[in-house]
């Protein structure tokens, strides 16, 4: 197990990219003291005589009823079992592993009024990996995402189910059997484990990671598309990107002019050739993923901000003893983020596919059609071309803004809500649309750029299309490309395909 130092407030987006993959957290003790300093400023206030929400009041819109002291920590139990109403498919376990984190992390700054006990548990359970089982749907991103984290607090109270050594237990179960025990909630505990965007920010936070690798491989794919039409590198000529000023626009021109720098198939055209332009969907690849790369820098900016920040409510002012309200539960920031993550992904697969369309069209491409020898007889990749544009529909429809619904909950007390969780929780499937439709072009441009032989392209090409081949071999003839296009996806979602390639990966926001 590899322990990675968190310094709350700090910690980098490539700390969750390791968490989700199975690494754990060590907390400082500066920050475990800074908790303690803040429980016990919590449980005096609790003692005292002033109302303080959902320390010794209800919950919404029963905010107005005052509990006694004697029944504080049953109040913090009640909360628990009652928020306990999500339903739908239980998230992956990665993304479980990256709300622990992002729970740890918030928690660690003191300012929640959490025992250090319960947040040594939580890190207990990061480290042995007890993942509670929490349901996807019933969150609607404000007052935290309630339902689905009280699932997880369940747990720590040694109720619910969670998931240990791949067997699906009674979370006191789960507990016992990694060594570990259940803890007593006392005032706000409860609350501070469902308050809070941990849910909607880590799913957030893996559709980054997940759309991260499926850009960086169309970047690959994209430069594989334009030798295997022949077409020109011109329109990547840094001089014409700095005109312009953008800085996405420009990263990446510059990436592709690597990408095809010493290719033969650039070279044999350079004089004498007919075409004045390209398809957009060649050479507007810096203008189209340009935006796309800036626009998920914002994003991740916004989530890394969110991961750093306490999201739960009431916080304790350590430096006044104040205990405030306030309403940093509400995941607009993530729901924006989200948007932005879709619409990304979406427009990264539409310029993706149109490349496909481009490619198998013997008038634009100047190959054989349907990248086949003998056409006709041969369908070649005529219908891995529909996929794509299957696939990219799909993600069209999904990248329709969540953030600008709202409804109102708890008799009207939560009257505008952010949508948060599920405006994230699409970003996993459309990531896994975009990775089949970059799949389908890595095959489709390895074909075309081979139909250009004895003319190679450049070096950096040459290795992508090498890794295809690992994968899928050259297409003579007609056969069942399935098997080798979901092999092809599973490369690209996976990072393997631009692993070898760090001027790619180093214009992903979570490479630092």
């Amino acid at each position: 197990m590899n322990f990675r130092h968190l310094d709350p407030g700090s910690a980098p987006l490539s700390l969750w990219r390791a968490i989700m993959k199975g690494d754990a957290l060590a907390i400082p003790d500066s920050a475990l003291r800074r908790v303690a300093a803040g429980h016990a400023m919590l449980a005096k206030a609790a003692r005292g005589n002033d109302a303080i929400y959902g320390v010794n009041t209800g919950f919404g819109k029963l905010a107005s009823v005052r509990i006694p002291i004697e029944k504080l920590a049953e109040l913090q139990v009640n909360i628990v079992r009652s928020h306990c109403a999500g339903v739908g498919r239980p998230l992956d376990g990665s993304v479980v592993r990256l709300i622990l984190a992002l729970k740890i992390a918030s928690l660690a700054h003191g300012a929640s009024g959490v025992n250090p006990a319960t947040l040594e548990l939580l890190s207990q359970m990061l480290a042995r990996g007890v993942l509670p089982v929490v349901p996807g749907q019933g969150s609607v991103g404000a007052s935290g995402d309630l339902a689905p984290l009280a699932h997880l607090a369940a747990v720590l109270i040694g109720e619910g189910q969670a998931v240990f050594g791949g067997e699906t237990l009674p979370g006191s179960a789960a507990l016992s059997r990694a060594g570990l025990a259940p803890v007593a909630l006392g005032p706000k505990e409860g609350l501070a484990l469902l308050n809070g965007t941990q849910v909607s920010t880590a799913l957030a936070l893996a559709g980054l990671f997940a759309i991260e690798d499926c850009f960086a491989a169309a970047l690959v794919t994209g430069a594989m598309s334009v030798d295997a039409a022949a077409g020109a590198d011109t329109p990547f000529d840094a001089r014409i990107q700095t005109l312009r000023g953008q800085p996405g626009q420009i990263d990446v021109a510059n990436v592709l002019r690597a990408l095809m720098a010493d290719s033969e198939i650039r070279r044999s055209h350079l004089a004498d050739d007919p075409r004045v332009q390209d398809p957009y969907s060649l050479r507007c690849q810096p203008q189209v993923m340009g935006a796309a790369l800036d626009v998920m820098r914002a994003a991740a900016a916004m989530l890394a901000r969110e991961a750093n920040g306490v999201t739960d409510n009431p916080l304790v002012m350590q430096d006044t003893g104040e205990v405030l309200s306030g309403g940093n539960f509400h995941a607009e920031p993530v729901a924006f983020a989200a948007d932005m993550l879709a619409l990304a992904a979406a427009e990264t697969g539409n310029i993706v596919q149109r490349r496909c369309a481009m490619l198998v069209d013997p008038s634009l491409s100047g190959l054989p059609a349907f990248l086949i020898p003998k056409p006709g007889l041969n369908s070649g990749f005529m219908i891995p071309e529909v996929t794509s544009a299957a696939l990219a529909s799909e993600n069209r429809m999904r990248a329709a803004p969540a953030s600008t619904d709202t409804i109102s909950t708890s008799i009207n007390q939560e009257d505008h809500v952010s949508m948060a969780a599920h405006g994230a929780r699409r970003l996993l499937p459309m990531a896994e649309n975009l990775a089949g439709i970059v799949a389908i072009e890595a095959l489709m441009a390895a074909q075309g750029i081979e139909m250009r032989a004895p003319l190679r392209p450049g070096p950096r090409a040459k290795r992508a299309l090498d890794r295809v081949r690992t994968i899928s071999a050259f297409l003579d003839a007609d056969r069942s490309l399935s098997a080798e296009i979901a092999a092809m996806t599973a490369c690209v979602a996976g990072g393997e395909f631009t692993a070898d390639l760090p001027e790619v990966r180093g214009l992903l926001p979570s490479s630092t």
